[in-house]
């Protein structure tokens, strides 16, 4: 169980394209629609503790700047395995990675809510507490070649 002065820093990245950590405050990437975008989420325990055990919990939406967000995205983005991983307990200076694949059926520009959860009382933990990056991926139509 994680003490409150604990620190716990999270470290992205996408397709291999970019990643970002506590000292970044957005991860950008394109991706082509029907192409796999692989994802992966590193927790590092910076404490002087062992943390967990968590879930963590990646939930695309998209952010249509007027205020609201749209998570209702079964349609239009789809994960190649689990949306949710489970992370025993991390001892002090180790870390978790967990990876994942997501796949964008349509064009647009999606974000990447990052949540963790704390598994032994079922509460979500503050994103601060864990440094988490923006995420957003731009979805495009295919480049076609010229013939």
């Amino acid at each position: 169980m994680p003490l409150s002065g604990d620190r716990v820093s999270q470290h992205a990245s996408l397709r291999g394209q970019g990643s970002c950590d506590s000292s970044e405050e957005r991860l950008r990437t394109e991706s082509t629609v029907g192409d796999a975008v692989p994802l992966e989420v590193k927790l590092t325990n910076r404490s002087k503790s062992t943390v967990g055990p968590f879930s963590l919990t990646v939930v695309p939406f998209q952010d249509y700047q007027n205020g609201v967000q749209n998570y209702d995205l079964h349609d239009a983005v789809t994960f190649i395995g689990s949306n949710t991983f489970y992370i025993d307990t991390v001892n002090p200076t180790e870390n978790s990675v967990c990876v994942g694949a997501l796949l964008f059926l349509y064009t647009g520009d999606f974000y990447l809510n990052i949540k963790f959860q704390d598994d032994s009382t079922s509460r979500d933990l503050p994103p601060a507490w864990f440094c988490l990056p923006s995420v957003h991926i731009k979805a495009q139509e295919p480049i076609e070649a010229a013939a």
